[in-house]
């Protein structure tokens, strides 16, 4: 099994949304219309473009990223499609498909390395290409979630993230433990107590949004 990475670039709304911006936008797309995760530079502008494009259905923000839900799907507005190409030539689109630096990020995967090679040869006839990797594999895997790890993790206090991170450095959560609560207060230069408290309360919060995002 042979995996590529190419840097297509089509001159499309959702490629143009990006160019000259430090922006990122994924795409699952779901024939009716389009689920867009932006991440970066997430402003109005991104947007607008977009919606110009295909529409707006709604904006879900949260901090430097945002999903996007649009009206319509973009293919139907594009001409010479890259599922074309794969279809030529036997090779499957690993989504979603990642628009930055004004093109298109394209992760292929075949069985034959020359049905890679037959693909980049015609397609670059009609775009401007880059190859960014190419190598044979035993594995597919997932390339990212939808919301980064930024979305999962819950807001913690100064304090309760110092008690962690003191926590995990000292080794309290090895096996066997490699110091105490006691040791790791006088390091913070408070009482166990307190230390004790703190870590509780992080540790409470970690783990509920942890097994909500998994298990929920």
């Amino acid at each position: 099994m042979y995996e590529a990475t190419f840097h297509i670039r089509g001159d499309v709304a959702y490629e143009d949304a990006t160019a000259g911006r430090d922006v990122s936008i994924e795409l699952w797309c779901n024939d009716h219309c389009d689920l867009l995760h932006v991440r970066g530079d997430t402003d109005d502008a991104v947007a607008g473009e977009i919606e110009s494009a295909v529409g707006m259905k709604d904006i879900i923000a949260h901090g430097e990223e945002k999903v996007l839900i649009t009206e319509e799907c973009l293919r139907p507005y594009t001409e010479g499609n890259v599922e074309g190409y794969l279809e030529r030539y036997d090779c499957l689109l690993l989504p979603p498909l990642r628009y930055e630096n004004g093109g298109k990020v394209v992760r292929v995967l075949t069985l034959d390395a020359e049905n890679l090679t037959r693909f980049y040869q015609d397609v670059q006839e009609s775009f401007r290409v880059t190859v960014r990797s190419k190598r044979e594999i035993d594995a597919v895997r997932q390339d990212r979630p939808l919301l980064s790890m930024d979305s999962l993790v819950p807001d913690l206090s100064a304090r309760q993230e110092e008690a962690v991170v003191a926590a995990w450095e000292g080794g309290y959560y090895a096996i066997p433990r490699d110091c105490t609560t006691e040791a790791l207060a006088g390091d913070m230069g408070i009482d166990r107590r307190t230390f004790e408290e703190h870590l509780r309360l992080a540790e409470n919060k970690l783990i509920g949004a942890l097994v909500e995002e998994l298990f929920a």
